[in-house]
Order: C-alpha cells, then sequence, then structure tokens
C-alpha cells in the first residue's frame, strides 16, 4: 500500500516530460509507472494532463529569523514558499546575528527545525572579521557561504557582523580560507566607495526619488566588482557565485571565465527579469532593492544569458520588511531598506516567460530545480523525479491564469508586496508537495503543518 499516487500527469523525468503516475512511500518516490501497474495507495490524486515536476528550489531567502521575526519568521516565510512551488529555501545568513560559527548557526536551525513547514539548508557567513571561524563552519553541514564586500550598512551593524570582506586585504585574507574548504562563497558584488560618493552628490543635488536609486548604483559598479572578483577567485582558488546579477555585460564576464575554466556560478532574480526603472520611478522605495532595477535594454539583454545556459539559477532574494521601514524612503529614497518580498511568485512568473516563449519549460526547471540540486550537492535526494528521491513536487498548468493579489500572500511582507500586484500570468499552480505531504492545494496552504520541515545538508556533510 504506497501512501500517495499522482496519475494521470505529464511528468518530468530525467530532462523530458512524459506521460506516467508516481507512487510514493514514506516520504520517498518508490515507483514510476503506467496507471495500470500502479500498486494501490491510502491517497490519489489525478492531475488530469497537468505538468508535474520536481519541487523547486529558491537559492536566494531572507527570513531573519531570529533577531528581525517582526519582518519574517521561518513558518511565515514557509508558508509563502510552499504557496510558490517552493519544497526547498536555501537561507543566506543575514539576521542577529549571521551564522559565522556554530553556536549561532545551531541555534538558527533549531528556530528553524520548530517552524518552518518545508525543507532548509543554510549558507553561512565568511568575513574576514572571524577568518578562523570560516573554515571550521565547512564542517556543519552549511551548502554555501555568503559574503558582502562593504562594511554593515549604517544602524545595521548586528546584522552584518561576520559577513563582510569590506577592502580588497580582507577579500585575501577571507577568499583564501573559503578556498580551504571547496565550498561556494556567494557574493553581492557591487562597489561601495562608487555608490557611497554617488548617493551623497545626489542628496546634495536633492534627487531622492526612486530613479536616483538606480543612477547611485550604475553598471559599472556591478561590473567592476565582478571583475576583481573573478581575478582575486582565481588567484585563491576560491569557488565564486554572483548573486543577484543584474546586467549584461557582468552576465558577459562570468560567461567568458567559465569558458576559460573557472569555476563560477551566476545567479539572477526575477526582478531584474520583469522589472526596469520605470518600476523604481512608478513603486518608489516598493521597487528599492540592491543593485536596483535597470533600464528596459539591459533587461531584455539579460534573457540571451537565460536562453544560452549562461545563468546557472534564479533565486528570489525574497527580502521582507515592515511597511513602516519601506515608508521612510517616501521623501527619500535612500533611507529605505533595499528588498522585497517573491518567494511566492518565483516559478509563477517563470512559467508566464515560458507562456510568452521567452524560455522553455525544461529550462526553468533546470534554473529552478535541477542545477540548484546538483550544483549545492543536494542531487538527487532533491532535484530529480527518479526512484529514491525525496517525494517533493509542484503540480501546475498552463491553460489558466492566476492574478496575483498581495492580500493572499503568506508573507508577513505582504504590505510590501506591490510591484506585481494585479499582474496576470499565463500558469496557475495547483498542488505543492514536500516528501508525500501535500502542502498547498489550489492557492491554500496547509499551516496545521508547522514544523514539518526538516534540515538538508549536501552530500558528503
Amino acid at each position: 500500500m504506497l501512501d500517495l499516487v499522482l496519475k494521470n500527469g505529464n511528468v518530468y523525468v530525467e530532462g523530458s516530460f512524459k506521460e506516467t503516475a508516481v507512487g510514493v512511500k514514506d516520504g520517498k518516490i518508490v515507483i514510476i509507472s503506467d496507471e495500470a501497474w500502479m500498486p494501490e495507495a491510502e491517497k490519489v490524486i489525478d492531475i488530469k494532463g497537468q505538468y508535474v515536476i520536481p519541487g523547486t528550489i529558491d537559492t536566494h531567502v531572507h527570513f531573519r529569523d531570529p533577531g528581525r521575526s517582526e519582518r519574517e519568521t521561518f513558518y511565515t516565510g514557509s508558508l509563502a514558499a510552499a504557496a510558490g512551488g517552493v519544497t526547498t529555501v536555501m537561507e543566506h545568513p543575514i539576521s542577529m546575528p549571521p551564522q559565522y560559527n556554530k553556536e549561532i548557526l545551531d541555534n538558527r536551525i533549531k528556530v528553524a527545525d520548530c517552524q518552518s513547514i518545508v525543507d532548509y539548508c543554510f549558507y553561512g557567513a565568511a568575513g574576514a572579521q572571524f577568518p578562523e571561524e570560516i573554515t571550521k563552519l565547512a564542517k556543519e553541514g552549511i551548502v554555501a557561504y555568503k559574503t558582502f564586500l562593504h562594511a554593515a550598512p549604517e544602524g545595521r551593524d548586528k546584522e552584518f557582523i561576520g559577513l563582510t570582506m569590506a577592502n580588497d586585504a580582507e577579500l585575501l585574507i577571507g577568499l583564501t580560507e573559503v578556498a580551504k574548504t571547496g565550498l561556494i562563497c556567494a557574493t553581492h558584488a557591487e562597489n561601495n566607495d562608487m555608490i557611497s560618493a554617488n548617493i551623497k552628490r545626489l542628496r546634495k543635488e536633492g534627487k531622492v526619488s526612486g530613479r536616483d536609486h538606480a543612477l547611485s548604483r550604475p553598471p559599472i559598479s556591478e561590473i567592476e566588482s565582478v571583475e576583481k572578483m573573478l581575478r582575486l577567485a582565481r588567484e585563491t582558488g576560491a569557488i565564486i557565485e554572483f548573486a543577484h546579477i543584474s546586467t549584461p555585460e557582468a552576465m558577459e564576464l562570468i560567461r567568458k571565465a567559465k569558458y576559460d575554466g573557472q569555476e563560477v556560478y551566476l545567479e539572477t532574480c526575477p526582478h531584474y527579469l520583469f522589472l526596469d526603472e520605470d518600476d523604481l520611478e512608478r513603486f518608489g522605495t516598493f521597487a528599492k532593492c540592491n543593485p536596483p532595477l535597470r533600464k528596459k535594454e539591459l533587461v531584455e539583454g539579460l534573457w540571451k544569458y537565460i536562453q544560452d545556459g549562461s545563468v546557472d539559477f534564479i533565486g528570489s532574494d525574497h527580502s521582507p520588511f515592515l511597511l513602516s521601514e519601506k515608508e521612510t524612503g517616501y521623501e527619500d529614497i535612500f533611507k529605505a531598506p533595499a528588498g522585497f518580498p517573491g518567494i511566492d511568485l518565483r516559478l509563477p512568473l517563470m512559467l508566464d516567460a515560458a507562456a510568452e516563449g521567452k524560455v522553455t519549460i525544461e529550462r526553468v526547471v533546470e534554473l529552478l530545480v535541477t542545477n540548484p540540486a546538483k550544483i549545492f550537492k543536494l542531487f538527487p535526494q532533491k532535484g530529480a523525479i527518479r526512484v529514491g528521491s525525496d517525494a517533493d513536487f509542484v503540480v501546475f498548468t498552463m491553460d489558466e491564469t492566476t492574478v496575483v493579489d498581495k492580500n493572499k500572500c503568506y508573507s508577513k511582507a505582504k504590505d510590501i508586496a506591490i510591484p506585481y500586484d494585479g499582474r496576470t500570468l499565463k500558469c496557475s499552480l495547483s498542488y505543492t508537495i514536500v516528501r508525500g505531504r501535500v502542502l498547498m492545494e489550489h492557492g491554500i496552504v496547509d499551516e496545521s503543518a508547522k514544523a514539518y520541515g526538516q534540515l538538508v545538508k549536501p552530500a558528503g556533510a
């Protein structure tokens, strides 16, 4: 007797879709076959020709918990994840404090363990402030590291302690230690010296609106940082992940480095593919993110690198804040924190792009599922529909539409989820299933699943 059978689905198996049924027992996939050969099950879901893909993995999430749980908790954030077809989240280390040592990491795991409804794993913080902790942390089951190339932002020292390599000397120290571990180090690639000078000048000129945020962080601030980090990675032997890249020229530099044999990974985010500077001017503080939204022609230029395989994965960079925090930017955009929620829209937005012909559904699966699982060594436990893998699935149809409604968002930050509100998407998610348990059905998340999520560690950890 199986626990669950999904039948009549168009199932993604080993790189392509096929009509088949999938059987689940004790949280694992145990059979993939024609329905006629499927044993009886306690629960059978007739998919009726809808698509079935492995559960998606969000490579870039900020839940803030503990320390800033008024912004988001692992419970509310994971509810939003399940609503958007995310079955595993990779939590980045901006918290109070970031997980730069075993004690802090263990505490964050404890917090997640009693809250998250989806599975989760952690990046570790890598900073020059505590270089001796970097190699130690590699033994604790993290999937990668994260660092910032600047000192802590004003007033946020506690959120960035042990998380920064604030100058070139610190970068050499920190990346040398990271290289010893063999783990990937994600970096926020922007030149803070350029940006600080630009903000000072723009404020002096009274230029403090939405578009001025983009002017303060021009493409060169990203491009120069990518060039430098590629060089330092080659020098130290560190493996680098470039988080949330927003410009075609930076992507081209990374693409060339890949062709030259350097192990380097490229992430972008939905907001750089579906929003632009006009949205930043329109929504102001609610569309503020770092790097900023770019001009339309740059946005269109990114799709080449989506289509040719240069981009390795797409993370949401889910960044919840309070409405009151975002409102500080009404009179001065530079006062407001950067970032907005989006974990629940990453898959629907990319499926909408597939409906528009910008990308294939198979490529969407690569970007949101297969590549993250393989790159961060979670495969084949995660990221595959094959016998022995975790029974994580997303079921969706391209025959229905979804109208984004921020009021239905499960994140605590739904009040600031404005940029996509009201947008019509040419797809609809039907089910999110984690280890055989249905967590979302037709937009309604099972709120009783608190603490169902489990910690996932990379193979060999």
